[in-house]
Formats: structure tokens, C-alpha cells, sequence
């Protein structure tokens, strides 16, 4: 397995919209195995394929504190969703950046799994915001586009003020 390396907005490549995954064999398996090492290094919860710079229909999310629930999602797509829920969301894309974003509670999703089978699954609260946020990701949309003009410009300049600390 291997870290792959997380673009940081304002990345272009962050706006681009995943093709759907075709073909399900070793190397999907091994994409997804180094997209968990990532996540996990990185300290995240979620991580989609186009954070990676690679442009498939491929999301992986871990919730629980011992690594014990990752989910892996292959061309995801949502069935259902109900409630709303406001969740503070952030990104390994915004490194240290976080936000109130209204998303749905619940979420029933369609999938495929490493091996191509069909799978659903219903998730609520936190996966379900996770799951929704990773998805967005893949259709070239990131989380601060949900906030107002203004929010959005204060916090993209507090992570530029960061970035110039850290550099």
C-alpha cells in the first residue's frame, strides 16, 4: 500500500466530475487499499477518489475511532434521503478549515463494492453527512460551496493565512 497525495483547494482538478468505474479487478482493489492508507494518515473520516487526482466513481469512509468500519463505495448514487441535519463539516482538501453544512439525516445509497457486486447501503447522522460530502467530491463540488459568498471568502482566506504560516 501507499499514501497518495490530497490536492488542496483551490485545485482545479478538484472541480473535475468522476467517470463512472468500469472495470472491477486487482488494481481497483489496490487503489481503494492505498485510498484507506491515505485517509488514515491524513486523520479523516472520508475520502474520494478525485482528492487523489484520480477521476472514478470511487469514495471510501471510516467513522469509528478504531478503524474497524471502513466503507468502500464504488459508483454511488443516492435512492433516497430525508431529514436535514446541520453538521460541521471540514475536508482534508481545506486543511484546518470547518463549517456548518445543512445536509440530509438519512441517506439510502446505491453502490458497488470492490468486487463489483451491487450493494445499498442507509446510513444516518455523521456517515450520512460523509457519505454525502464524498459523493459531492465526485461531481466536482466541494464543501464551502454551500456556504454563503462571505463565509466562503473568510474562511478560504484564514486557510490562505495558514498555508503562508506553514510554508
Amino acid at each position: 500500500m501507499s499514501t497518495l497525495t490530497i490536492l488542496e483547494f483551490p485545485d482545479p482538478r478538484l472541480r473535475t466530475k468522476a467517470a463512472p468505474v468500469t472495470t472491477f479487478d486487482d488494481a481497483l482493489k489496490q487503489f481503494v487499499a492505498d485510498m484507506y492508507e491515505t485517509m488514515y494518515a491524513a486523520n479523516g473520516v472520508g475520502l474520494a477518489a478525485t482528492q487523489v487526482n484520480v477521476h472514478q466513481r470511487v469514495l471510501v469512509a471510516d467513522m469509528s475511532d478504531d478503524r474497524s468500519e471502513a466503507l468502500a463505495l464504488i459508483n454511488p448514487e443516492i435512492l433516497e434521503k430525508d431529514g436535514q441535519q446541520v453538521y460541521q463539516e471540514g475536508c482534508l482538501s481545506f486543511p484546518g478549515i470547518y463549517a456548518d453544512v445543512t445536509r440530509a439525516l438519512k441517506v439510502k445509497v446505491r453502490a458497488n463494492d470492490v468486487n463489483g457486486n451491487e450493494i445499498v447501503v442507509e446510513a444516518e447522522g455523521p456517515l450520512a453527512v460523509c457519505i454525502q460530502h464524498e459523493m459531492d467530491h465526485l461531481a466536482g463540488k466541494v464543501f464551502v460551496d454551500y456556504l454563503s459568498p462571505l463565509k466562503r471568502g473568510m474562511l478560504l482566506k484564514r486557510m490562505e493565512k495558514q498555508r503562508k504560516a506553514s510554508a
